[in-house]
């Protein structure tokens, strides 16, 4: 066998152009919504298309009805051991109104790929699966070991995917993770926000509404609460002094306000408080004897819950009528790893080779399946397509990026495993 080189891994994977298209089409097609979450025909795609490339794959499925598609390889001599993740479920989409054409299409239209799932994460996780193809195709050149979770539990919190693997089978572990969630092709993601969502529960007695001499109103009582809750936003995170520096920098700031909206960059450092729920009342002539709202604060690197829940502690002296409970299951330590970690520079460079655009490594203000390896103390990245209309209607993903997430993915790995670049 000649010397395989990356111009010849590009040109294999540019070649097979139709296929990999054929492929993500196939994986839309199958319906995975997380809820209700049966994610067993797509997981059967992902299985199959392995198997047509002569590679073996194994089912773990601690939930029958979420079934995680695993595969692993060792290179020709020993080495580094490299994993890659990506999730096959995606959000529901209700009744499918607002869509201009069927949600579950796989549709090519010019030059994107339609339907739930495209950019967030079925396009991710198919280059992923296709990446792995193509290296063990060449495993006898590499270096090491390469694993593959294909998993089926990300959108409703990875007890039964990721989070699961992690805890229960080290081999997936790795000495590094790359991941191909939404991410645009102009940043590479290190890290990520926390989130601790809380409960508050206001009780009054209750009253007719013009009786305001009997009984405080439950919802004034939340309103007050909800406008000194803002103090929470002044909490400055304790950051390392170099990292504070790396992410003041105008080159990051500018990538992460690219990727994610103007004044993005602003909040990366900041917590952020946002009230999602608030129900109170029974008529509109009674005063209010309940009030319940939820808030969704995200923790920057460097503010752990703890300090947060002091500050709201100190506030609710003042509200004597106020209890507060911490929604454990979904409440998660912000993670991050080095953003200077040698992964960083592959991903940077190869994808620059390929799209002409290099990326910035910059945090993330959402939540992705990298926490539960980068709470393992394992470096995990993140290198995906654009955000289309992520979890809303009409979503799709560009091929031209769905190309480019396959090649530098497949090239960052053969790099990392082969000690080159």
């Amino acid at each position: 066998m000649h010397h395989v080189t990356k111009d010849d891994l590009m040109a294999e994977i540019e070649r097979d152009r139709a296929s990999h298209i054929a492929f993500l089409q196939a994986f839309i097609r199958e319906p995975s919504p997380n809820p209700p979450g049966n994610t067993r025909r797509a997981a059967a795609v992902v299985t199959r298309y392995l198997a047509s490339r002569g590679i073996e794959a194994s089912i773990v499925a601690p939930r029958e009805d979420l079934p995680n598609v695993v595969s692993e390889f060792e290179g020709g001599r020993s080495g580094r051991r490299l994993v890659m993740n990506g999730h096959i479920d995606v959000f529901p989409v209700g009744d499918g109104s607002g869509w201009s054409r069927d949600p579950w299409s796989g549709a090519l239209e010019d030059g994107y790929v339609h339907g739930r799932g495209a950019c967030d994460m079925k396009a991710g996780t198919a280059a992923s699966v296709i990446a792995f193809s193509y290296l063990h195709a060449h495993r006898g050149k590499l270096a090491g070991s390469l694993g593959l979770t294909a998993v089926s539990d990300e959108e409703t919190g990875g007890r039964w995917g990721s989070r699961w693997l992690l805890e229960n089978e080290t081999r997936w572990h790795g000495d590094c993770m790359i991941n191909a969630e939404p991410s645009g092709l102009q940043t590479v993601r290190f890290a990520e926000k926390g989130t601790l969502r809380l409960t508050f529960t206001v009780r009054t007695a209750g009253a007719h509404g013009a009786h305001l001499h009997k009984s405080k109103s439950a919802t004034r009582i939340a309103a007050t609460l909800i406008d000194r809750l803002a103090q929470i936003e002044a909490i400055v995170p304790e950051l390392p002094e170099s990292l504070r520096a790396y992410l003041g920098r105008p080159e990051v700031r500018a990538a992460a306000d690219h990727a994610m909206g103007f004044g993005a960059a602003d909040i990366l450092t900041r917590p952020t408080l946002n009230i999602g729920t608030i129900k109170g009342g029974l008529k509109v002539n009674m005063i209010p004897a309940s009030c319940v709202f939820e808030a969704d604060i995200r923790l920057p690197i460097g503010l752990d819950a703890g300090r947060v829940m002091q500050t709201i502690q100190t506030i609710l002296t003042d509200y004597p009528q106020v209890d507060v409970a911490i929604q454990e299951a979904a409440s998660n330590a912000s993670n991050s790893c080095a953003h200077d970690h040698p992964m960083v520079g592959l991903l940077a460079r190869n994808a620059e080779a390929v799209s002409g655009l290099r990326p910035i490594a910059v945090p993330s203000l959402g939540a992705t399946d990298c926490k539960f390896w980068r709470y393992h103390k394992v470096p995990a990245y993140i290198y995906g397509p654009a955000p289309t209309r992520m979890a809303a209607a009409d979503e799709c993903v560009l091929v031209e990026e769905f190309m480019t997430v396959i090649k530098t993915h497949t090239l960052s790995a053969w790099d990392y495993l082969t000690g080159d670049g």
